[in-house]
């Protein structure tokens, strides 16, 4: 291996599942390879853009001590018709754990993926304040209420790119690797499911959050009858995405493609931090032994 060997890394979107990100990191930097540009998609603009500014340290140790409730407290309920959720405390939470700066200033080029909601297009930020980008490639439908940012309305970026390689293409470094959160099942990775929460009091307000919290109650594989919209509309994008991450990466063939698993844990599991940086670890091992041989 060549320890000076440059990358760019494409980091797909994938909920919680982005949290295996930290480990393919990890993995990269532990064994010398050097990190010069970034695009991600919703949690891959998200740990790319924390990674580029240096605080991946701070970031790991404060989600990995995260547990099930702490991710419920940082829902902010919305009552607009946009989104079941505002978005504004966790943003709040990681601009004040890393800092905010422009991503002109950033050390490596980094490229945040989003939506156009209104015209449907694919947008690539890359420049202005780095958490404008981050919250507007992270806004979910139906989860998260729109971003407006430059007088657009942004989604999500893996509605329409949900592994960003085209972004790093005219980059001039040695290997392109992409992580793709929509891998083939492995039952092998898969983590624990989670315990549920007792039953909450039934005011408006706390039967929405009911609503939330019943995503850690089901069983990991619930009948089709059982389940919800919200259920249904989560594995509805993760079926979309997984469709489009094909056709991706069949148009844009990186040297090396690190599979994470769709079914390694649930959309929302982001308290299984722990678990998921193991298994980046694990997939990029396997990847980047396949490559060297």
């Amino acid at each position: 291996m060549n320890a000076r060997q440059t990358v760019s890394l494409v980091l797909g979107s994938g909920g919680a599942r982005g949290l295996a990100h930290i480990g393919v990191i990890r993995w990269l930097e532990a064994h010398g390879y050097a990190i010069r540009s970034i695009a991600g998609s919703s949690m891959g603009a998200l740990i790319g853009g924390v990674y580029a500014t240096g605080k991946l340290d701070v970031y790991t140790a404060w989600v990995s001590a995260l547990e099930r409730l702490d991710v419920l407290r940082l829902l902010d309920l919305s009552f607009a018709r946009a989104g079941l959720f505002k978005g504004e405390r966790i943003m709040d939470v990681l601009r004040e754990l890393i800092g905010d700066c422009r991503i002109e200033a950033l050390p490596v080029s980094y490229t945040a993926v989003a939506t156009d909601l209104d015209t449907g297009k694919e947008v690539w930020l890359r420049e202005g304040r780095l958490f404008d980008a981050i919250r507007a490639s992270i806004a979910i439908p139906l989860l998260l209420v729109p971003s407006r940012l430059d007088g657009r309305r942004l989604v999500d970026g893996g509605v329409v790119n949900p592994i960003p390689i085209a972004p790093t293409l005219t980059d001039r470094t040695d290997l392109t690797i992409a992580v793709n959160l929509s891998g083939k099942p492995d039952a092998a990775a898969k983590t624990e499911p989670a315990t549920p929460l007792p039953a909450p009091p039934t005011s408006y307000k706390q039967r929405i959050r009911a609503f939330i919290e019943n995503l850690w109650t089901s069983p990991p594989k619930p009948e089709p009858e059982d389940l919800g919209f919200f259920e249904i509309a989560l594995r509805a994008m993760d079926t979309m995405q997984e469709t489009i991450a094909r056709l991706k990466l069949a148009a844009y063939t990186p040297d090396v493609i690190i599979d994470v698993p769709r079914d390694v844990c649930a959309f929302h599991e982001f308290h299984r931090a722990k678990e998921l940086i193991a298994i980046g670890e694990a997939k990029t091992e396997q990847a980047m032994t396949r490559l060297l041989r």
